[in-house]
């Protein structure tokens, strides 16, 4: 017999303004936890070292989990020149020291040529996979693994300020992009090295940045919908966003009332789609119920793909 999952069946996306120290996974189940919920996933992980959104899914959100972290995403950070490290960042050990003798516009001009498409290779203290263990397992033993280049794409990045040897730069990047890897390809091309002494997600998709809570405030709030030990989850739940906000970036498509029983049971149906081509997002005819994902097969016909189970 399958072991039940212990908490609440509940569905939305949560917006972690997740702090610095700790894993993704970490807070992630904190939040789980505050919620009561049976199920949770996160968005695409920020290290210890990050800050910023962290979407969390709860419940039915988990099975949209993966358009978020196909997502373009935004990123403050601050880069140190004159120094590259193991890791690219604070975190790791010294490997190179150089000194810093670059202009403002030389500065500029390097950090426009990465603006566009280009191939990135990860860096050994990621959580990209090889072989069914993160590459930052091989990394930690000394070990250096294959990787293969990735297609990324930066659509603008600016910097913000230069002084002296750090740099601020605000970067809007596609999925797949590391930033750790960015400010040291940086560093090389000036000549001088660089390595990431802050890096804040300041953007995941289009949601609201108003929206976003820390763990202490999400604590906090738990607490004030608490009584006599008793937790008021319809007051807490409030703080969750639709779980379609995952996917509002998909053209949206009704399916008839008369066709539900047929789309709910995994079956194609026929549907106005349009001239819609490939995902959609679909909705309930009757009351504008979210269903889930679904492909359009043919002009005219759905076929359910992700389906939300009410």
């Amino acid at each position: 017999m399958a072991k039940q999952r212990k908490g609440r069946s509940v569905d939305g996306i949560f917006l972690l303004n997740k702090a610095i120290g700790g894993s993704s996974n970490q807070v992630m189940q904190q939040v789980r936890r505050l919620f009561n919920a049976a199920k949770a996933g996160h968005t695409g992980a920020l290290d210890p070292l990050a800050s910023g959104m962290l979407p969390v899914c709860l419940g039915e959100a988990t099975k949209f989990s993966q358009f978020l972290l196909d997502a373009d995403k935004t990123y403050s950070v601050t880069a140190r020149l004159g120094i590259r490290t193991t890791t690219s960042d604070a975190d790791g050990e010294v490997v190179e020291t150089r000194s810093v003798n670059v202009s403002e516009s030389q500065l500029l001009v390097a950090v426009d040529s990465f603006r566009g498409r280009s191939k990135q290779i990860p860096s050994m203290f990621s959580a990209l996979k090889y072989q069914g263990k993160p590459l930052y397992h091989y990394a930690r033993k000394g070990i250096e693994v294959p990787r293969e280049a990735r297609d990324i794409e930066i659509f603008d990045i600016r910097v913000n300020r230069f002084e002296g040897d750090e740099v601020d730069m605000q970067v809007h990047c596609s999925k797949g992009t590391y930033i750790r890897s960015l400010v040291d390809d940086l560093g090389q091309l000036l000549g001088c090295g660089a390595y990431v002494t802050m890096l804040d997600r300041t953007a995941v998709a289009g949601y609201p940045t108003a929206q976003m809570m820390s763990l202490e405030q999400l604590e906090q709030r738990a607490a004030q919908c608490t009584v006599d030990g008793q937790v008021n989850y319809d007051e807490l739940d409030k703080l969750l966003l639709p779980m379609d906000t995952a996917v509002l970036n998909l053209p949206a498509v009704t399916v008839p009332t008369a066709k539900m029983p047929y789309f709910s049971n995994g079956n194609p149906v026929q549907a106005d789609t349009g001239d819609l081509t490939g995902q959609v997002r679909t909705y309930a005819e009757a009351d504008g119920r979210f269903l889930g994902v679904a492909e359009v097969e043919q002009p005219g016909r759905v076929a359910p793909k992700r389906l939300v189970v009410c």
